[in-house]
C-alpha cells in the first residue's frame, strides 16, 4: 500500500518510491490461475460486498484494518483476520441510502466490534 498511499499524497507529481521498478522481461513468464475460493476467503467476501453495497463496503475495510492492527500487535492469528472480517459482516446491519455520518458510524462500529471479540479467536 506503500506505493498508492505515496502517489495520492504526491499527486499529480510522481516522487521515486523504495521498492524497484518491475521489469516483466526479466520475470520472463507468468501464469494465472482461477483463485480458490476455499484458500482465499476474503475473496468470497469482498464479492458478495461489491454485490450488497451500502455500509457493507465500510464495515469489511474498517473490520479488515483492525484486524490487521490485532495481528501485528500479536493479539489474533493471521487466520484470525478473516474470521472478524466475517463475523462483523454477518452482524452488521447493511444500510443503503447513505449519508457521510452513517459511512462514519458504520467504520466506528466494525473497529468496536473487532477489538472487543479479537481476543475470543
Amino acid at each position: 500500500m506503500c506505493l498508492p498511499i505515496q502517489y495520492a499524497l504526491t499527486y499529480p507529481q510522481r516522487l521515486g518510491g523504495i521498492a524497484k521498478r518491475l521489469r516483466l522481461e526479466e520475470i520472463g513468464k507468468l501464469t494465472f490461475e482461477k483463485p480458490n475460493p476455499g484458500v482465499f476467503r476474503a475473496l468470497g467476501l469482498a464479492y458478495e460486498v461489491a454485490r450488497t453495497g451500502g455500509t457493507a463496503a465500510v464495515v469489511f475495510n474498517a473490520a479488515n484494518e483492525a484486524a490487521v492492527g490485532e495481528f501485528l500487535a500479536s493479539r489474533i492469528k493471521f487466520v484470525s483476520i478473516v474470521e472478524l472480517i466475517e463475523h462483523c459482516l454477518n452482524k452488521h446491519e447493511v444500510k443503503k441510502h447513505l449519508c457521510l455520518e452513517e459511512l462514519l458510524e458504520a467504520d466506528a462500529w466494525a473497529r468496536k466490534e473487532v477489538s472487543s471479540i479479537a481476543y475470543s479467536v
